[in-house]
């Protein structure tokens, strides 16, 4: 049975699923912004079907709609309904620190997901379900650095980063990834300038074209995500700038059919249902007392126009 009802506290949406019993384990979640992308979207239908599919699970689902105020009264919500766990897909690594607190000492575990606190708020977590953001920005300077070798321009390749939204952890994490990872692979290609496009395809676009009309010599573009990636390649391509290798950290439908095209190189592959999947079975590993890594991560590997026939089309 799945019941819906709006909560007044938290002016969002939560979707409970299962039927709560003795051995019934309620868990809580609430998420960043589903609306804000199609991965996020997919995630939640993926979760909401990991939980009906399990009778021990009782789920409350809660979306913040990337309102840092909303998503910690929906901890204040969730603490208050003594749910058994909390995952936590935070909308502000920093600002959802005292509500996890408040979890944690209310002795509610809580896992965070897919893009992880601030390491201050590390000691009120149990563990943190997701990729490890910064080896998928290392891996796409990796990309980038090869694919500059194999063009023969290594040495003078000039690039901009578009960046996921500001205070984000895993727009943080993937931009000192890449900020790191690229000097050591290829330390004369000049990294101009990075603007956030806020994980969103219309303000990439945007921050693009602002790029194109400030260096007449762009070789590259890093984006945070496809999503910002093909927003970018957009302007470009009405701009008639050809010949620009574009890079993303989370290889999305649109992008991975932008590399079959040709117009997209490469990204870094990532699953929103094994991410949805891995995040449930955290929790219940945690309530069940098994040993839990607190970095619990999952692998996520490069993706390019080479081995893209080796990776289905993504579903998000």
């Amino acid at each position: 049975m799945k019941l819906r009802f709006a909560l007044a506290a938290t002016t969002a949406m939560a979707v409970m699923t299962g039927t709560a019993s003795a051995d019934t384990m309620k868990i809580g979640i609430t998420q960043n912004n589903v609306g804000v992308d199609s991965y996020q979207t997919t995630y939640e239908k993926a979760f909401i079907a990991a939980a009906e599919a399990n009778d021990a699970v009782e789920a409350v689902v809660l979306d913040a709609g990337g309102d840092v105020a909303r998503q910690i009264a929906q901890m204040e919500d969730l603490i208050q309904q003594e749910v058994d766990a909390i995952i936590i897909w935070p909308t502000n690594g920093e600002a959802v620190i005292p509500a996890v607190r408040k979890a944690h000492q209310a002795d509610i575990p809580v896992i965070v997901t897919n893009s992880n606190i601030a390491e201050p708020g590390f000691d009120f977590v149990a563990s943190f379900s997701g990729p490890d953001n910064i080896t998928q920005g290392s891996r796409s300077a990796e990309i980038m650095c090869d694919k500059f070798k194999e063009m023969g321009i290594e040495d003078e390749a000039q690039i901009v980063q578009i960046s996921g939204q500001p205070g984000y952890t895993t727009a943080i994490e993937r931009a000192k990834g890449f900020e790191d990872r690229l000097p050591e692979v290829c330390p004369n290609v000049t990294l101009m300038e990075t603007q956030p496009g806020d994980w969103n395809r219309e303000k990439s676009q945007q921050v693009m074209e602002a790029f194109l009309v400030k260096y007449d010599d762009i070789d590259g573009v890093y984006a945070g995500d496809d999503n910002m990636g093909v927003g970018a390649l957009n302007a470009a391509k009405a701009a008639g700038r050809d010949g620009i290798i574009f890079v993303g950290a989370t290889n999305f439908a649109v992008g991975y059919e932008a590399m079959a095209a040709g117009d997209y190189w490469g990204s870094i592959y990532q699953s929103p249902v094994d991410d949805a999947e891995a995040a449930l079975q955290t929790a219940l590993d945690v309530l069940n007392g098994k040993e839990v890594p607190f970095l619990n991560y999952f692998d996520t590997p490069k993706i390019t126009q080479d081995n893209m026939d080796e990776f289905s089309k993504p579903v998000f």
